[in-house]
């Protein structure tokens, strides 16, 4: 049983409520220990020579920070800048603080540095900007600026990690979950009070689209009655291009529009991923969820394949490196991962003007 279904029956009873809730005061007194060390200098906060721009967010599951990391890789590279990736690699084989780069011309299986490290890879083929993944993101960094020369370093999921300080903080919110349900781990969704939020330089509020006007007011409220000068940036996600599995070709959104297709995936926001098909014109007709970072088996390809009726099977460029050995003899006919960008619709110039000064002194 996977461990948000095993929290959904705690939550379905008291006593398991009771328990969560135990359990929720045990993160928060931990967080808070953990924030009083490095605040009374126990634990140390350590300055790369490289700028830092930290991505992360206060709550589990899809708020969009690979598509945040690419746009904010692709906006800095404009300025002719080394810049490097520094992430940790969720769900990797490899041992936590050894340091697993990705360069082009270089091949390195996703298991040996985890889902999104590898789909940005692909997604940034060709640019010249290193992935280097660890659990020691200050070992990485150093590794970046030494072996890559990068003048700027993206800290990948990093708002929490502390031991590295960064230059510039953007945390992202999920418009369609924004607090995790206003208590912290494992009652609700918040890795952090909200109050942290004021360590944030900027906050960009995802999947805009997905709310009423009213609702997304709501949350602005929320945020400014914590970080009352918050710069807010307002964005969506979109669908891109759509990529042949099998022939390793692009094609364009109408490739699959007014078709009936199947979806598979295994992401934290499934819902989203279903909504972007059906907007680009797609029909879908079935509907294949599995838990995030799901490593799939021939079992599950075959279940779909006996199932899916000869239709087109569409999933994610985070789930395309996590399909098994031998996956091509299972799935007969089409098969595509759906390629999303970050769309910032309010607060663009915000964006760049940000961006653009980091860079600027780091070339300094």
């Amino acid at each position: 049983m996977s461990w948000e279904r095993r929290r959904s029956e705690l939550r379905s009873g008291p006593w398991g409520r009771l328990l969560l809730l135990l359990l929720s005061w045990v993160y928060a007194l931990g967080m808070a220990t953990r924030g009083l060390l490095y605040s009374l200098k126990v634990l140390k906060r350590r300055k790369l020579s490289a700028k830092v721009i930290c991505i992360g967010n206060i709550t589990t599951g899809g708020t969009g920070k690979t598509p945040t990391v690419l746009l904010a890789a692709q906006t800095l590279r404009r300025k002719s800048l080394e810049v490097a990736i520094l992430s940790r690699g969720y769900g990797r084989l490899a041992p936590g603080a050894e340091v697993t780069t990705l360069v082009d011309g270089r091949s390195v299986p996703w298991s040996r540095c985890g889902d999104e490290p590898w789909m940005m890879h692909q997604a940034l083929h060709g640019q010249n900007i290193p992935i280097l993944v660890s659990a020691n993101r200050l070992k990485a960094g150093q590794e970046a600026i030494r072996f890559y020369h990068s003048r700027l370093l993206i800290l990948d999921d990093g708002f929490q990690h502390l031991a590295v300080k960064p230059d510039l903080s953007i945390v992202l919110i999920n418009a369609t979950d924004p607090f995790g349900g206003g208590k912290l781990l494992p009652l609700g969704n918040l890795r952090e009070p909200l109050s942290s939020l004021k360590r944030a330089d900027m906050v960009v509020i995802t999947h805009v689209d997905r709310v009423s006007d009213k609702e997304l007011e709501a949350i602005r409220k929320r945020i400014a009655s914590v970080a009352p000068k918050m710069p807010l940036i307002e964005a969506e996600h979109k669908a891109d291009f759509l990529f042949d599995l099998k022939t390793e070709r692009k094609f364009r959104l109408a490739h699959l529009a007014e078709q009936k297709v199947v979806s598979l995936c295994g992401i934290a926001d499934p819902k989203s991923f279903e909504e972007q098909l059906e907007k680009i014109g797609c029909k879908v007709t079935q509907r294949w969820r599995y838990p995030d970072h799901h490593a799939y088996r021939l079992r599950e390809l075959r279940a779909v394949e006996k199932l899916r009726g000869g239709l087109p099977v569409i999933t994610t460029f985070k789930d395309m490196p996590r399909l098994p050995k031998g996956w091509q003899s299972v799935v007969s006919g089409e098969i595509f991962a759906l390629a999303v960008k970050l769309d910032i619709v309010k607060g663009k110039n915000l964006w760049l003007d940000k961006l653009d000064r980091l860079a600027d002194e780091a070339l300094a």
